[in-house]
């Protein structure tokens, strides 16, 4: 029997539907009590359905009239939720076949968190080659990244990334301990596809967003040992902080790029 969701309880709108009581207005002053546009709130609640597991990576979501019945809302209403959640790299749109929810299976959504791109503009193929995969307690810096408390497990991932068999990326990466049972350096060695993926497919783990730290530092006798270059070579360091739903940090990450031949790159909208 298809799931019917009881009606979810909306602010005051001329989009809304009547409830069976009076809402209860915030008092002022006390939180919620900032006005929320009703196509925010369905977005919300879209983004809720995703993070229950409701719609998985590659699915396709509910028709937008079918959304609009679900929540008592208009058309209109849903259209811009979509809209929203479609420039967030959270769902696609596909012409003719309907919206589905975005997977780190494909390059769109890929390259939004891989922002190294080649100055000749020809994408070698990459390779992942993996120093170490582990679980220890959490050092206090990543719990607080994190969000956990002090020595909760976290597993940590080291390794060196490379595009046309060069070395050009170290990548230090602090994941909890609790969503990412059974990972091992054999299991990231056998996928196939980009890390992230795995994650999503394996673990149930999606990266909806990243806020970035980038800065110039020169290479160290170990980081030039393993991207062959001159100890004290340039790199670009960029520390990562990666959100799911919920805005949950699920990754911390370093990353050392060695940009002779590559830049980084990003879209201001």
């Amino acid at each position: 029997m298809p799931f019917k969701p009881h009606p979810p309880c909306l602010s005051a709108s001329t989009d809304a539907p009547a409830t069976a009581g009076p809402a209860m207005a915030p008092e002022p002053g006390a939180p919620g009590a900032a006005f929320s546009p009703l196509y925010r709130q369905i977005k919300g609640l879209i983004l809720q359905s995703l993070d229950r597991g409701e719609w998985k990576p590659g699915e396709a979501i509910p028709s937008e009239l079918d959304l609009a019945a679900r929540f008592k809302v208009s058309q209109g209403t849903v259209r811009k939720a979509i809209d929203e959640l479609a420039a967030d790299n959270i769902l696609l749109r596909r012409q003719g076949k309907g919206t589905f929810v975005a997977t780190h299976h494909e390059d769109r959504v890929r390259f939004r968190f891989l922002r190294l791109a080649p100055d000749d503009g020809q994408h070698a193929r990459s390779r992942s080659r993996f120093l170490e995969c582990r679980r220890l307690r959490a050092p206090a810096e990543v719990a607080k990244a994190l969000e956990l408390r002090a020595g909760d497990s976290v597993v940590l991932v080291r390794r060196v990334l490379s595009f046309g068999e060069v070395p050009t990326v170290i990548d230090e990466i602090w994941l909890p301990g609790s969503l990412f049972r059974g990972l091992t350096a054999e299991r990231l060695a056998e996928y196939k596809g980009p890390m992230y993926g795995l994650f999503e497919s394996e673990f149930g783990v999606r990266m909806i967003r990243a806020d970035e730290k980038i800065r110039a530092v020169p290479a160290g006798e170990p980081e030039a040992e393993l991207l062959d270059i001159e100890a004290g070579t340039p790199l670009l360091q960029v520390e990562r902080i990666s959100f799911t739903y919920g805005d949950r940090p699920v990754e911390m990450r370093r990353g050392l790029y060695l940009t002779s031949r590559y830049h980084y790159r990003n879209s201001l909208n």
